[in-house]
């Protein structure tokens, strides 16, 4: 299929390579969904959402009650992802992974709680095997749920404070980069916390030997349940044939960990963009990912994904809908 959409991509009304990384996207839809009339138009934004017990220590520069407070929010389609997704079209799931509340009577969100926020994992185990298991379970149903919906894509998002920390002791251990390196200000935490921060991520790389630990002991160990939702929702999404299409610094995170689960998974991953917290440069690049944006975004929630949907969706239509310089009657470059 790759030569075929090179091919059908060369063909169309253009110099070759005029419009950039804009036909290396649609070459790469062409593989994902194994056909030359690839197909973005119906996607579904998943925000999974969670809580961290290392939240306790002070790494945030907001409480845990956030989490909770901001699925009202979602609910009442007052965030920024509501008006994202809404502006380019997209659907917008949020799903209740391991908030530390009782959820249960907010409307519009789905309801698949493993359990109330992680354990602290300063101190143990963020989740047992079992737990980690269930919510990559959770995931997948969601992932599933957008291919019954008969959506083309699915945008990566979470929720949870304290989530950066989880995210830079994983990107520490599969990268073997310093915390000085992965662990940045989240959520706009001052010079003091940010020492601490950084203090925290060594101390727990250091109690779970994190860089020995397989890609599914990493997440079991240090969280957090919403980046397990994600990376079971990435590769069952990438195993039938979805573009998944990855937000920011704990999205990635989390395809950081179905890479090394399956790489497979990395074909069908288009990155959003890259955002301001310096280990999610790091991140990117163990992917060998190249972001569409830089817009130095830190919000998550799939903000970023919905902002290049646009992006993808051109793309697939370049290849599908643009002419040929035969079926326009152009003249093409003179080979001589």
């Amino acid at each position: 299929m790759f030569a075929a959409a090179v091919a059908a991509v060369d063909a169309k009304t253009k110099p070759v390579g005029a419009l950039g990384r804009i036909e290396t996207l649609a070459i790469q839809l062409a593989c994902i969904q194994n056909s030359l009339t690839p197909r973005v138009d119906q996607a579904r934004v998943l925000i999974f959402a969670a809580d961290h017990g290392v939240a306790d220590d002070g790494v945030s520069a907001y409480p845990k009650a956030v989490t909770r407070e901001m699925m009202r929010n979602f609910s009442s389609g007052g965030a920024a992802i509501c008006v994202f997704a809404k502006s380019v079209g997209a659907q917008l799931e949020v799903i209740d992974v391991g908030v530390d509340a009782d959820m249960r009577d907010v409307e519009g969100l789905v309801h698949a709680s493993v359990r109330r926020g992680t354990r602290n994992m300063r101190h143990e185990a963020a989740m047992t095997a079992a737990e980690c298991e269930q919510a990559m379970q959770v995931g997948r149903d969601a992932a599933q749920r957008a291919i019954d919906a008969g959506m083309h894509a699915i945008l990566l998002g979470e929720m949870g404070i304290g989530n950066t920390t989880a995210a830079a002791v994983i990107t520490s251990a599969i990268t073997a980069a310093e915390p000085a390196q992965t662990v940045g200000r989240g959520t706009g935490i001052d010079d003091a916390r940010h020492a601490q921060k950084i203090a925290i991520v060594s101390e727990v790389l250091s109690k779970h030997s994190a860089g020995s630990l397989s890609a599914v002991q990493l997440l079991a160990a240090v969280g957090g349940l919403e980046i397990a939702a994600m990376t079971g929702a990435a590769l069952h999404a990438a195993a039938h044939g979805l573009v998944v299409l990855v937000d920011g610094y704990i999205a990635t995170a989390a395809v950081l960990i179905a890479d090394r689960i399956d790489v497979s998974v990395r074909r069908a991953l288009v990155f959003a963009h890259r955002g301001s917290e310096p280990g999610h440069a790091i991140a990117l690049a163990a992917l060998k990912a190249q972001p569409l944006l830089m817009l130095e975004l830190r919000l998550g929630e799939g903000s970023g994904a919905a902002l290049a949907l646009p992006l993808v969706q051109a793309a697939a239509r370049m290849l599908t809908e643009m002419a040929t310089f035969a079926s326009a009657g152009v003249s093409t470059a003179d080979a001589s």
